[in-house]
């Protein structure tokens, strides 16, 4: 019997993949579990459908990104914070506080999780910070620290 998979079967395939079974498998296993499909005509072009569809969208998304990664490329965040008089800062700036920024200054709103520090910032200066945005597309924004006051 053919099925569609609605889900990853181990040692059987994944998601979408249209697989021979034996019959009692698909019957008794699979299809009662809502992990497969009888694959029907209707089925199989509607799988295509939804393909394409999902393809589209990551299409779309994948595009936004990289629009956002050009509006980022080249920009400089700015951010104040106490420090003593040989740069070194009271307390650090944080993935966070860099994401906060990021929405004031640009506009743009970035999860504090793609935000790539080795450590939090405790030096006032220039630092290269990468953005994960996600898709494989990563851009690097200079964050500059300044003292207050």
């Amino acid at each position: 019997m053919r099925v569609i998979l609605l889900e990853d079967v181990p040692k059987l395939g994944k998601k979408g993949d249209v697989v021979n079974v034996k019959d009692g498998y698909a019957r008794n296993y699979l299809i009662p579990r809502k992990l497969a499909v009888t694959a029907t005509d209707e089925e199989v072009e509607r799988l295509k459908e939804e393909a394409l569809k999902m393809k589209e969208k990551e299409e779309r998304k994948k595009k936004a990104l990289l629009e956002l990664k050009e509006r980022l490329i080249g920009k400089e965040l700015v951010l104040k914070a106490r420090a003593g008089e040989k740069g070194k800062l009271f307390g650090s700036i944080t993935a966070s506080e860099i994401a906060e920024a990021m929405v004031k200054s640009f506009g743009v709103s970035v999860d504090k999780k793609s935000i790539e520090l080795d450590a939090p910032i405790k030096e006032v200066g220039e630092h290269l910070v990468r953005f994960k945005l996600g898709m494989g597309v990563d851009v690097e924004v200079k964050v500059r620290v300044e003292p207050e006051g």
